[in-house]
């Protein structure tokens, strides 16, 4: 796996180049804006980390460029505005995750690899898991021979437990991936969704396969 650091700061770029390098992954760093978007644009990377703020241009700018030309690629922003109207911004930008300085290393390189792997699973086009079907494409949900088209945020939260069929996913694991980015940690919006699906998937006598792990998170039964 491949993957491109775009970061004016020495340190950082440096930090984040042989740390990435000691866990396998080809790393290739850009210190400005216009090599950034040169190399993201050019090259076979598989993710990029880009900094919101470059000289010679901006990481909007570059990141709305990267969005035009490969859309799918997973782009994370590294930045130290945190506030959450600059997350909004740049999730509305297109990207894929939002991370604040100053950042532990430790949960950069699991969003790093959680992207990667989403990614990858979506070569796919259906998923199944838990008596489950699910069309990504059509967002169309069958159990039990019943049919139901899901709205966008709620087949992204079926799809991401359906990923992971039979593991705990914590609300802050499904908030950042489902949502892409940290809510409230005393938000519903988890509990409110899971409710939606449990609602449209469950049958009399047969009810929806979300189990909810008392202080853990929610978990889908059955193997994939």
């Amino acid at each position: 796996m491949e993957i491109l650091v775009v970061e004016d700061e020495g340190a950082i770029a440096d930090f984040l180049a042989r740390g990435l390098g000691a866990e396998g992954f080809a790393v290739r760093t850009a210190a400005d804006g216009v090599e950034g978007e040169r190399l993201a644009l050019g090259g076979g990377f598989d993710l990029v980390i880009l900094d919101r703020m470059l000289p010679g241009r901006d990481g909007l700018d570059v990141l709305a460029a990267i969005r035009r030309e490969k859309p799918t690629l997973p782009v994370i922003v590294l930045t130290a505005k945190g506030e959450i109207a600059d997350r909004v911004e740049g999730l509305d930008a297109g990207a894929t995750d939002y991370v604040a300085k100053p950042f532990a290393f430790e949960e950069l390189l699991a969003r790093i690899r959680a992207h990667l792997r989403q990614a990858s699973a979506e070569t796919t086009t259906t998923l199944e898991a838990g008596g489950i079907l699910l069309d990504l494409l059509s967002r169309q949900a069958e159990r039990n021979g019943i049919s139901v088209r899901l709205p966008e945020r709620e087949a992204e939260l079926l799809a991401f437990l359906m990923r992971r069929a039979g593991q705990v996913c914590t609300q802050r694991e499904i908030l950042t991936s489902v949502w892409g980015y940290d809510h409230d940690p005393g938000t519903n919006v988890v509990q409110v969704y899971i409710g939606y699906l449990r609602r449209k998937l469950g049958r009399p006598g047969s009810p929806a396969p979300i189990e909810t792990v008392r202080s853990a998170g929610y978990r889908l039964r059955g193997s994939r």
